[in-house]
């Protein structure tokens, strides 16, 4: 297939057509998860968005390395030089080892992404795992003479660093005024400038997970894990780095930093960032008491949750806006987009309904999966592509009601947009089929069962057609009458 994918490059500010390294390869590397907690919305999203990326590279016929970290140290808590390691603090609180708390909450972890059908990245590198090549990165960075030492710990120096290249080349922040701020900060002492990051910190004595290093016993710098293991993978120029917005200042400016710095050139082609995740109009907190992990969402356990919600309802609703835009959590917008995903997936059952028509085709699916391609070529548009599926819907809908006539041609081409684009691009599982291993049995069963009702009305029998009807709303089955025959969902 040809390429015409345009994706939105935040170093540069602008969609660019994809060119990569290789002509059929594909390196991609997105920012995993801290693990010290549950999973949350905000690790649904990115995993979401690269998700889709993933599959619609690998339509695209690419074969791709697609590396997803996981930070199980070095990540302090405020995304700050001081303080306590996220998974050792979570540890000292648990009475747990700290490997035994990643663990757990990689298991957990794991187990959503599976639920939201997130497919498993290519490799999954763990920071602990990879403290060598942590290290040679700051020896690296050091000769070059863009770092220093400062009582056992290792600094970037911006400043420096700032002569020679554009420390704030990918967030826009004017890094001379920060440059020029007083560095009365606590746990700042060490540092030359306050915009100084550190690339090795020495461990205080009460700090649970520490490595030898030629400068102390201590940890890598949060930032430095993704520069080392992306490098190990894809090596030292790579396709495609992912994340969320939240990460560009400072995780991923550091991380341009750091490879600059050590290798004189860029390392990545093309960045792309996902936008936020707000419940309710509001940033989502602990603080705000709106914090809702995804098992409260499955389960519906939090208070602010009317119901449960799926994981297919979770992946549709974020897929209904563009990736690159906010997205806002309510009930309201939620039941929307489970009812929206039922119809869509009615539609897709009752294609097996449909009888062939003998007449010419009146209508144009090749016309939906072009309209499809080209908003997928045109950042991942994955509305566009819901629209279309809603389009589809309403042919399918209309060749039921006897309004429109569809050739067998036609029904077999609309089951292949369908599987395509909602299932194998979009990623929605068949939730009904997936959780009743007997849905085609249980389909006929109310095939027959509305057929008998059919002769029953035909044969004047309003009693027994009556009845059936009846007892079939009673169950919670939505019954049309339609001109050639009938129609039946589940209630939402």
């Amino acid at each position: 297939m040809e390429n015409n994918l345009f994706i939105y490059n935040t170093l540069t500010r602008k969609k660019e057509l994809f060119e990569p390294l290789l002509a059929d390869k594909v390196g991609l590397y997105v920012c995993g998860p801290t693990v010290y907690g549950d999973p949350h919305l905000g690790h649904a999203r990115p995993a979401i968005t690269f998700d889709i990326l993933f599959r619609y590279l690998t339509q695209l016929g690419y074969k791709v390395r697609y590396v997803r970290n996981i930070t199980d140290v070095g990540h302090l808590v405020n995304d700050a030089d001081s303080g306590e390691d996220k998974v050792a603090k979570k540890a000292k609180l648990e009475d747990l080892e700290p490997m035994e708390i990643a663990q757990f909450y990689l298991n957990r972890y794991r187990k959503a992404m599976e639920a939201l059908n997130v497919l498993p990245p290519s490799i999954e590198p763990l920071a602990s795992g990879h403290v060598i090549e942590q290290i040679q990165l700051v020896k690296e960075i050091l000769k070059q003479g863009y770092a220093y030492e400062s009582e056992g710990s290792v600094y970037f120096d911006v400043e420096k660093y700032n002569k020679v290249y554009h420390y704030g080349i990918l967030s826009g922040r004017n890094i001379d005024d920060l440059l020029k701020s007083t560095r009365e900060l606590d746990g700042q002492e060490e540092k030359r400038h306050i915009a100084d990051f550190a690339l090795w910190k020495k461990a205080s004595p009460e700090h649970i997970m520490r490595w030898p290093s030629p400068w102390s016993e201590g940890f890598p710098g949060w930032h430095l894990e993704c520069t080392a293991m992306s490098r190990k993978y894809l090596g030292e120029t790579f396709d495609i780095h992912g994340g969320g917005m939240d990460l560009i200042f400072p995780h991923h400016e550091c991380e341009i930093a750091q490879c600059m710095a050590s290798t004189g050139h860029e390392g990545v082609r093309y960045w792309m960032h996902n936008n936020m995740v707000t419940i309710n109009g509001q940033k989502m907190g602990k603080s705000l008491g709106n914090f809702i992990n995804l098992e409260e969402f499955f389960q519906g356990t939090h208070p602010l949750l009317t119901q449960a919600y799926a994981p297919m309802t979770i992946r549709f609703f974020f897929l209904q806006a563009h990736y690159r835009g906010t997205v806002d959590f309510s009930n309201d917008a939620l039941q929307a987009a489970e009812k929206g995903l039922s119809r869509l997936l009615d539609a897709y059952h009752h294609l097996e309904q449909l009888k062939a028509a003998a007449a010419e085709s009146t209508v144009h699916i090749e016309h939906l999966v072009s309209k499809s391609f080209e908003a997928m070529n045109d950042d991942l548009n994955t509305p566009i592509v819901i629209s279309q599926l809603f389009e589809a819907t309403r042919i399918v809908n209309s060749a039921l009601t006897g309004h429109i006539l569809l050739t067998a041609g036609d029904i077999e081409q609309l089951k292949a947009f369908f599987k395509l684009f909602l299932f194998d691009l979009l990623g929605i599982k068949d939730e009904l089929k997936e959780e009743n291993v007997a849905y085609d049995s249980f389909a006929k069963a109310v095939d027959l069962l509305l057929q008998i009702r059919l002769q029953a009305k035909q044969n004047k029998d309003w009693a027994t057609s009556d009845q059936i009807r009846t007892e079939l709303n009673a169950l919670g089955f939505e019954i049309k009458d339609a001109k050639d025959g009938f129609e039946w969902s589940l209630k939402a």
